[in-house]
């Protein structure tokens, strides 16, 4: 059985930092590719940050700069280190694994991975 976990989440002004979690169960996590999504009230999942097996990170847009996506294959765990943070960035973020990519570039649709977490909630007040 596979699991997602993410924490981390929380209500900060803007200009804060947040670092959120994901830890995964029941798949190989080192070959996974893990995917953080941003999604805002009302609208659709958008990738954010991405990093394959090898390591290999992918920003998105506003998160260039901002954002950055690591992980700890022992602990099975990815982070997503969350600064400098804008009204904007209030909404749901998930951690989503794939199993199937293995050459660059990450999937870039949330269509494309295959297990998710519940989401943790960031809200940030201006």
């Amino acid at each position: 059985q596979v699991q997602v976990v993410e924490s981390g989440g929380g209500t900060v002004q803007g200009g804060g930092s947040l670092r959120l979690s994901c830890v995964v169960s029941g798949r190989t996590f080192s070959i996974l590719n893990i995917g953080w999504f941003h999604q805002a009230p009302g609208k659709e999942r958008e990738l954010v940050a991405s990093i394959m097996g090898g390591g290999t990170t992918y920003y998105v847009g506003s998160a260039k700069g901002r954002f950055t996506i690591s992980r700890d294959n022992a602990k099975k765990s990815a982070y997503l280190q969350v600064d400098s943070l804008k009204p904007g960035d209030t909404g749901v973020y998930y951690c989503a694994a794939d199993i199937k990519r293995v050459a660059y570039p990450p999937p870039l649709h949330w269509t494309e991975y295959d297990d998710w977490g519940q989401g943790t909630q960031v809200t940030v007040s201006s």
